[in-house]
């Protein structure tokens, strides 16, 4: 009886085939392409879920542009599959033309030194001054 393998016991970390990846992937990339601006949050612009997600909203909605917000609560593949997507563990996380730009904690250095501004402003999502 010491003999045990765990061969038999990898149902605890939950098994996403090649196929699913695929399928959350392209789930993303179509949300990506959907608007300029993306935030994968959890709950939604009118209603954040955690005080990160809030921070996210109130340093986006400073600059009056639309965005797309993705309440990642509402599907666990893209929770876990966004955190793949982009080789960021946390949410929320903010696409500007796809591309990740960070969490909350980069908005926010980025918005206090004017860099999200001028990020924005370079896609002609805010009027340059």
């Amino acid at each position: 009886m010491k003999n045990h393998s765990n061969h038999n016991h990898q149902t605890a970390a939950p098994v996403t085939s090649d196929a699913d990846q695929a399928e959350v992937k392209k789930k993303i990339d179509t949300l990506l392409e959907q608007t300029q601006v993306v935030l994968f949050m959890k709950g939604s612009a009118q209603s954040p879920m955690c005080g990160f997600s809030a921070r996210a909203v109130t340093i986006l909605k400073q600059f009056n542009i639309p965005f797309l917000d993705v309440d990642v609560l509402q599907d666990p593949s893209i929770r876990e599959g966004i955190k793949t997507y982009g080789n960021w563990p946390t949410i929320p996380q903010l696409y500007i033309q796809k591309k990740l730009v960070g969490g909350s904690d980069i908005m926010l250095e980025m918005y206090q030194s004017g860099e999200l501004k001028t990020l924005l402003q370079e896609h002609n999502l805010v009027a340059k001054a």
